[in-house]
């Protein structure tokens, strides 16, 4: 039995899927998700094998959603189902850890035969978006991530440490609370093996970061 998690914002479109799996022969749907945030919470959950993730999500965006999920789960399979079909976002896609790449104009029989691929072990892409992947990998002017073992998120306050900002004063650019801002810097000197402020920065340096001045604001 495959159990799947289903990640998607929308109700009406959430609850056709949810149908779509339930009449397949073994799969199981283990539970619905209506953002990132939830998503991640919900896969720790329920420990499914497939996350059928959106990537257009209200919060935290599939992508991160997806990394998160990768990082902590690195055995549950990702595939995106998405609107979403430009180059950067495919590519970004990728590189945070999915295992196929959907459009949502795609078939109930896509659908149905993509989730077995992924399900035995295979990536499986789209023909648009396959075509895409294979054009952008190829392009020599594409540049990796840097630090890919770190989310969306964590990589912008990682860059305004760099830059020299103080917790407080990441909290009100980012318009978050001074706890989760200490929250994601905690994560992030996890995920570097970093013990403090100065060790982090010199990571985020040899990536390329801080670049910014702290009195402008982030791209």
């Amino acid at each position: 039995m495959t159990r799947v998690v289903v990640v998607e914002e929308h109700p009406m479109f959430a609850e056709g899927l949810i149908g779509l799996l339930g009449d397949l022969d073994g799969v199981e749907v283990a539970g619905h998700a209506a953002s990132g945030e939830e998503a991640v919470e919900l896969v720790a959950a329920t420990s499914p094998d497939i996350v059928l993730m959106d990537l257009h999500l209200p919060g935290m965006s599939g992508i991160e959603a997806t990394r998160e999920i990768r990082s902590r789960c690195p055995g549950v399979a990702v595939p995106a189902l998405t609107m979403l079909s430009d180059d950067a976002t495919i590519l970004e896609a990728i590189r945070a850890g999915v295992r196929g790449y959907l459009l949502k104009e795609a078939t109930p029989a896509e659908i149905a035969r993509s989730l077995a691929a992924v399900a035995a072990g295979h990536v499986v892409f789209d023909r648009g978006a396959g075509d895409r992947v294979l054009a952008a990998l190829s392009d020599p002017r594409v540049e990796p991530r840097p630090l890919p073992e770190l989310t969306d998120r964590e990589l912008e306050v990682l860059d305004l440490i760099a830059a020299g900002l103080t917790n407080p004063a990441i909290a009100e650019r980012l318009c978050l609370s001074e706890k989760t801002v200490r929250n994601h810097v905690s994560n992030v000197f996890a995920k570097l093996g970093v013990g403090d402020r100065a060790a982090a920065v010199a990571r985020a340096r040899d990536a390329g970061l801080g670049s910014r001045r702290p009195g402008r604001p982030p791209g």
